[in-house]
């Protein structure tokens, strides 16, 4: 998504990855990777549980998931990873925010 974050804002969404580690921590690491989208620290798991994200210890801890939120708070895209490199290709999130802008002009 990083590599693609000019195409995601151009479309009006906007970033907010979460992360188990505390708040100095991600904040170092965000700033060391120079990161151009929002980081937020979820130290005990509590947003990640809400939205029922996988903790997998056998694979590392949380497993990756990928969820478009439209500006009403409704889910309209989930990807729950079965591994660490199983994230969706950036076009796939894409186009469902384009088709999300769509509905919002007919």
């Amino acid at each position: 998504m990083r590599q693609d974050y000019d195409e995601f804002t151009r479309r009006g969404a906007e970033i907010i990855a979460l992360g188990p580690d505390g708040p100095r921590a991600y904040q170092r690491f965000w700033e060391l990777e120079n990161m151009p989208f929002i980081g937020m620290p979820d130290i005990r798991s509590k947003i990640a549980d809400s939205y029922y994200q996988e903790v997998n210890l056998l694979k590392l801890g949380r497993m990756p998931a990928v969820f478009v939120i439209d500006k009403n708070g409704i889910i309209r895209y989930k990807h729950y990873a079965s591994s660490m490199s199983d994230i969706p290709q950036n076009e796939e999130v894409l186009r469902v925010i384009d088709q999300i802008n769509e509905e919002r002009y007919e």
